[in-house]
């Protein structure tokens, strides 16, 4: 991706279902439940690199004896930071004789030692970058069932909403983020629920010394995150750890956010990619089960596992399609065929911008993660050539010209030629904080291989998954493809025109920042409309005060006055360096719509391209995105 934009969160669960002897018996390994989360939080070290965070529940454990644990940090390299602390207690622990043989010792001394483990990579979207906003998020009690630890991959359009809620029940959250708005109302339902659980048993001449037990076993997870859940708008994965032992997995209606889990009899796993789980455990495909959206996947304490629905599932579904595009790994199966098909989809409009010109074009990609899709456009334009090549054929053959020089000539000459061109040094970091500098330092993250385009005579065509802001392009990526002095260079993004802001979990918040609402606003301009934009603005102004449900996207008849490819050939000139040594053209070519669905059939999130907001709280987002825009308010719009 040409401009790096923030990613969504990761969570991660293993839920162990035998005696900690039994892993040491079967595994040869204390540690299994531990590892586990480790390496599925490595494998999904992509989603979040601002913090990292785990948890602990230990089952059964005696009245005085702590029974969770949290860790969290927010450094360079928070993964290993915060295993290396978990680790340092343990590793103490190491030389005793006894420690390392038996799993009570090694329970009662190791506070990670337990049964359910929770971890989250946190990339943020809403608060600060501190240490205190890494999750989990705990709500401590004394009583087991009403401990909360929760994580998630989410976040929550209607959060003021949601506050005034609790403040009008008389309690006193704390504005830091979203979480800790989520945490305190699926909390005060725990507590509900544990309240009435305790009185009906109470009453019902049941041992006082029984009735924590009961309240374990009797407490439904699924009817308490449906009330919890009843007001929510945004997309959300969250997980969750109540002190009993109990844990939890749930989905918004709309799958925005994504969600799988496994489970045989050993182990219960949550992650939110697939391929993490595959990788780790071991298992097929089939294995690895999606979580339905509005649905919670719930393990009680006694290790039995339970399905049910939260909210009532969306009739339209909306999986972020970011997610196929660039967000998750790129080795899930179904991901790699649909990044293939993306650069696919693209071959008709590069096959126009070259003019057909395979003999004297050089295809490659930037940055790493679009490699894939440079597959599927080297399939594709190599499936055009071969068309050509046999329509060219048939009519040599069928007008008696058909010759050795001429087979030569079309089966030897004008093939697709594919080239690494662009070298990413990851050893290099922009650490320097003035800015001036920190464009110079990036404008060497990448280097080119040279020697391999003829200057002035070959074009140049990269493929890139995305175009945000366009700035890394303008200011390093151009400037450095332009050293190999080709006829022109073609950038291609497998995603289409980032018109919106995002408001699930991507930090894509401010619209005065978009290359393709940058380009829009200019041929407004340039065109004499406007008017168009003041328009725009006092109808938004107009409808701010308005329920969310009310709201209307008029910022989309500001793209509506121009075609796509107005828009791109617009992005084009304003992201091409200034004169310099190299005069060619630049072209920037974006999927379409149409082409984006077919190759992801089953993620139809595409709010950021169309406007199309699947919740009512998108559409305020969006309104206020833009007046942040008019009257010149940075900052996210939610």
């Amino acid at each position: 991706m040409s401009d790096q934009i923030k990613h969504e969160c990761g969570i991660a669960i293993v839920r162990l279902l035998k005696p900690l002897s039994y892993y040491r018996d079967q595994y040869d390994d204390l540690l299994y439940g531990f590892q586990k989360l480790f390496l599925l939080m490595e494998k999904q070290h992509n989603r979040g690199q601002d913090g990292a965070g785990i948890g602990c529940v230990k089952l059964n454990m005696p009245p005085g004896e702590q029974f969770m644990e949290r860790e969290r940090d927010n450094g360079r390299n928070p993964i290993a930071n915060v295993v290396k602390k978990i680790m340092k207690g343990y590793n103490k622990q190491l030389n005793s004789t006894i420690f390392p043989e038996f799993p009570e010792t090694f329970k009662k001394n190791f506070p990670f030692g337990g049964e359910v483990l929770m971890g989250h990579l946190r990339y943020g979207t809403s608060g600060g970058y501190d240490k205190s906003v890494c999750q989990p998020y705990f709500r401590r009690s004394p009583w087991p069932t009403r401990n909360l630890m929760l994580a998630g991959n989410f976040n929550m359009t209607n959060v003021e909403d949601l506050n005034a809620k609790l403040i009008a029940r008389g309690a006193h959250p704390i504005f830091n983020t979203d979480t800790q708005t989520v945490l305190e109302e699926i909390g005060y339902h725990l507590d509900e629920e544990h309240q009435r659980l305790y009185h009906e048993l109470r009453d019902s001449g049941v041992p006082s010394d029984q009735i924590a037990g009961i309240i374990s076993e009797r407490m439904d997870l699924v009817n308490i995150l449906a009330d919890a859940s009843h007001d929510w708008d945004g997309g959300y994965t969250l997980a969750g750890l109540v002190g009993n032992g109990d844990c939890f997995v749930t989905r918004d209606p709309l799958g925005i956010r994504p969600a799988y889990y496994f489970a045989n009899e050993d182990v219960v796993a949550f992650a939110s990619e697939r391929v993490a789980l595959m990788t780790i455990f071991d298992q097929h495909e089939g294995d690895v089960k999606e979580i339905a959206p509005g649905s919670a996947v719930v393990v009680k304490a006694n290790g039995s596992l339970h399905i049910g629905q939260v909210r009532e599932p969306a009739p339209d579904p909306a999986p972020c399609s970011f997610e196929r595009i660039y967000f998750s790994r790129g080795n899930d199966p179904e991901i790699y065929r649909e990044r293939k098909a993306l650069g696919g989809a693209l071959a008709g409009q590069i096959i126009d911008a070259i003019d057909g010109d395979f003999g004297h074009s050089v295809f490659s990609f930037i940055p790493n993660t679009a490699e894939t899709a440079y597959y599927g456009l080297m399939d594709e334009l190599r499936v055009q050539r071969r068309e050509q090549v046999k329509r060219q054929l048939l009519a040599a053959h069928a007008k008696g010209e058909f010759n050795e020089a001429l087979l030569d000539e079309l089966i030897m000459g004008n093939w697709p030629r594919g080239e690494k061109i662009a070298h990413k040094d990851i050893k290099i970091r922009t650490f320097i904080s003035q800015e001036s500098n920190r464009i110079q330092l990036a404008s060497h993250v990448y280097d080119i291989t040279y020697g391999q385009i003829e200057s002035g005579v070959d074009h140049l065509v990269c493929i890139d998954d995305s175009i945000v802001r366009g700035t890394t392009l303008k200011r390093s990526i151009l400037r450095i493809l332009s050293r190999t002095e080709p006829k022109s260079i073609v950038i291609a993004s497998t995603a289409p025109q980032i018109r919106y802001p995002d408001c699930y979990g991507i930090d894509m918040s401010e619209m005065g920042k978009f290359i393709a609402f940058q380009a829009t606003i200019a041929l407004l301009k340039e065109s004499g409309a406007t008017e168009l934009i003041n328009e725009v603005y006092r109808d938004c102004r107009a409808q701010a005060d308005k329920p969310v449900e009310q709201m209307v996207n008029h910022v989309k008849r500001l793209y509506d006055h121009f075609t796509p490819e107005q828009i791109s050939a617009k992005i084009a000139e304003l992201v091409s360096p200034p004169n310099g040594d190299w005069n060619g053209e630049v072209k920037v070519i974006y999927q379409t719509i149409e082409n984006l669905h077919a190759s992801c059939p089953n993620n139809h999130g595409d709010w950021y391209f169309t406007g199309n907001y699947p919740t009512p709280g998108g559409y305020g987002v969006l309104n206020r995105a833009f007046i942040n825009y008019f009257e010149k308010r940075e900052g996210r719009s939610y």
